[in-house]
């Protein structure tokens, strides 16, 4: 739940005029006034790191060897752990092997040819029937009759070579058709061939770039300077469903980092020797060098809350300490509170900190909680008047002004709402009389003095 305080303004004019015997004893008059009005949203807060990573083992193994101890501050690039892992270097070895095997197989486009016939012999004694025919045909004495004879053996012979000509033309068509055929045949397949073995290849190298992949992340480095905590590791059991995604493809690189299931302290701690399975937390680094802090603003209130709104943080572990802070996001995603009511994220830089006597205050750590106090709305010259003297109608915000003794209805529009006085942005004028006390029991022209 956002609370909303405000801060007292140091130079409100109000002239409280006593009670009278003709107005009622619970009612009380004053004039508005001028001055600083400011509206303070409060919201809890997380104090939270510029970044953290958990590092966790890409593989089955063991702490080969461990360079850093708890707490160290390590900066970018830095070498944290050492994992030794036969298993991890034996499936590179196998991936390697497979990629070499992969190699492209040969394909030959089978050749299907009609032989032609052999009308050689054949023709030999068609001739030999044509050249008896014509010598035959020119004992014959009568001219006319011989001059038709050899003509009609002219015509026989030029139709038996043109039937040998279409019969050598036919047999080629068909050869050119079953060649045609078969091309496109064996294109398809070809080509179907070719894709399953570069699928077949780049699935080779795929697998050996990921098994290379995990070796190299067999060397924990640090993503960015920080500070070291050690993790624990389950006992390089190799179970669990980060052992079982470490045998899928690309499942073996670093893995990323996962929600902590709430500090658990199971396994043994980070050390030489130690066995580890495959995203067992082998060691995390925070960047301290820059504090967040993560509010939860009502919905009431969110809508006042924009980037630059400065914050005073106070925190549990810090009594008596204030630390500055300003709105750096407003996020847009709900939050279920506990209540039923809605919250949204507000992320804040966290500034340095004092103590009542001017004194520095520690650096806080992240988890810390904290309560976060934002100035939403600031008016340093206001009219303003008491926060007792507004009455709530519906969506209408009213005071009693009392004009020649008597109480009048004026609606009026408020601008900055502090805890003790809020801002008049229009309705009423500096000097004008209102009830400040009382303000419920009021009534339209009542007689107040």
């Amino acid at each position: 739940m956002t609370l909303r305080r405000g801060i007292a303004p140091l130079l409100v004019l109000f002239a409280l005029t006593g009670c009278t015997s003709e107005a009622p004893p619970a009612v009380q008059v004053g004039e508005v006034g001028r001055g600083p009005v400011t509206e303070v949203v409060e919201a809890p807060a997380t104090i939270g790191a510029r970044a953290s990573a958990t590092l966790r083992s890409p593989a089955q193994g063991t702490i080969a060897k461990l360079y850093v101890r708890e707490g160290d501050r390590v900066r970018k690039g830095q070498i944290l752990v050492r994992i030794s892992s036969p298993q991890a270097q034996s499936r590179l070895r196998q991936a390697r092997q497979a990629s070499k095997a992969a190699t492209p197989a040969s394909f030959s486009t089978p050749q299907v040819r009609l032989p032609s016939f052999d009308t050689r012999a054949f023709d030999r004694k068609v001739a030999a029937h044509f050249a008896r025919a014509r010598r035959e045909a020119k004992k014959v004495e009568d001219a006319r009759t011989r001059r038709q004879l050899l003509n009609a053996i002219d015509l026989a012979q030029a139709q038996h070579k043109a039937q040998t000509r279409a019969l050598a033309s036919i047999t080629a068509q068909l050869n050119r058709s079953i060649s045609g055929l078969l091309s496109g045949v064996t294109s398809g397949l070809s080509s179907s061939m070719a894709s399953l073995q570069a699928a077949s290849k780049s699935q080779a190298k795929a697998a050996v770039k990921a098994a290379e992949s995990t070796v190299r992340s067999l060397t924990i480095k640090a993503p960015f300077g920080g500070v070291v905590t050690l993790g624990r590791a389950s006992g390089g059991g190799g179970g669990g469903v980060e052992g079982l995604l470490s045998q899928l493809p690309g499942g073996g690189q670093q893995l990323p980092s996962l929600p902590s299931a709430g500090g658990s302290t199971s396994g043994s701690p980070v050390a030489a020797g130690v066995p580890v399975s495959a995203g067992d937390s082998v060691v995390s680094v925070t960047d301290v060098s820059k504090l967040t802090l993560d509010a939860d603003v009502d919905e009431t209130d969110v809508l006042l809350v924009k980037k630059g709104v400065r914050a005073g943080v106070e925190l549990d572990a810090v009594p008596g300490a204030t630390y500055t802070a300003v709105v750096t996001g407003i996020g847009v995603t709900p939050m279920e509170g506990t209540t039923g009511g809605v919250s949204y994220p507000v992320r804040l830089a966290l500034g340095p900190g004092a103590f009542d006597d001017g004194s520095k205050a520690p650096t806080p750590k992240p988890g810390m909680s904290a309560v976060t106090r934002l100035t939403v709305r600031e008016s340093p010259s206001a009219v303003s008047a008491p926060a007792s003297a507004i009455v709530s109608s519906g969506r209408e915000s009213v005071v009693w002004a009392i004009r020649n003794g008597v109480a009048e209805r004026r609606v009026v529009k408020l601008g900055a709402q502090g805890d003790a006085v809020v801002e008049v942005l229009s309705g009423l004028s500096v000097g004008d009389r209102i009830v400040v006390k009382g303000a419920d029991s009021v009534r339209q022209g009542q007689q107040i003095p």
